[in-house]
């Protein structure tokens, strides 16, 4: 069942990878970084399809993956990038949805993000650039994937400047791109994003109580030591949602006006209240 809704999850995720190419960036030279980009250049110059190009493209890294990466990992991402190419020559019969540029990075970036973050949950990737980082990767620990990607999408850029002429190309381009990278992690974070609130008081029994009562939240107390007083207090740290954070910081300042407030983004919370 596991392999079953794995496939499931990358056939989902090409679907809305190829309608977000082809309806909104292909028809208007944008690119979406990695090889789509360089298909895009190859497909305006010498009209081949962009999901042939992609496919031969990648047939390379997809030898050295199979033996670097391992057979699962490789299996999947060519069935993603197989299926993902097909999508694009599917949906490139339908034409452009938009014609104003803006519209189409901001759109074009949403579906494809959207549809490569269902992919990225399966353990595999569409190929690309994303491969060829894994295996960078694979042959020096050091490298980090993020680097490898930022650094191949600027250079794509920098090629779509040059091929179509035209500065703008490149700024949409960008937009998509970073409108991708959020998407990704929008499906993989989700988007209530809590905080972390630390509260150092010597009023900290008031504060937690009217925490625990007011707010209906819990508390946890640390025990701390301040390094220039030498001395020994409970800290509070309670996690809450952006919507209680303001009312957390008032009551607390209410309490004790002089009161250290630190709050930080939680960007997952397993537990009771929570996922």
């Amino acid at each position: 069942m596991k392999k079953i809704m794995d496939y499931i999850f990358i056939i989902s995720g090409c679907i809305l990878a190829g309608f977000g190419t082809s309806c909104f960036l292909l028809p208007n030279q944008l690119s979406s970084g990695g090889f789509s980009g360089v298909a895009t250049i190859i497909y305006y110059f010498y009209k081949i399809n962009m999901g042939t190009i992609i496919i031969i493209l990648n047939i390379p890294f997809f030898i050295i993956g199979y033996f670097k990466l391992g057979k699962n990992f490789t299996i999947k991402t060519v069935f993603g990038t197989f299926f993902y190419s097909i999508f694009i020559d599917m949906f490139n019969n339908i034409g452009p949805l938009v014609t104003d540029k803006f519209l189409s990075s901001i759109y074009g970036g949403i579906f494809i993000g959207t549809g490569l973050a269902f992919v990225f949950k399966a353990n595999a990737s569409t190929g690309g650039s994303d491969l060829i980082a894994h295996i960078a990767q694979n042959y020096n620990n050091e490298v980090k994937i993020g680097n490898v990607l930022v650094v191949f999408d600027i250079i794509i850029i920098i090629l779509n400047l040059i091929s179509f002429k035209k500065i703008e190309i490149g700024l949409y381009s960008a937009i998509s791109i970073y409108i991708i990278g959020k998407m990704i992690d929008i499906v993989f974070e989700g988007i209530n994003f809590c905080k972390i609130v630390y509260i150092i008081s010597d009023k900290y029994e008031e504060i937690q109580n009217c925490i625990n009562l007011e707010i209906k939240k819990g508390a946890t107390g640390l025990y701390g030591k301040g390094s220039y007083t030498k001395k020994d207090r409970l800290i509070i740290m309670c996690v809450a949602k952006r919507r209680n954070v303001e009312k957390i910081k008032a009551f607390a300042k209410k309490i004790d006006p002089n009161a250290f407030i630190i709050i930080s983004d939680a960007r997952e919370v397993y537990g009771l209240g929570f996922k």
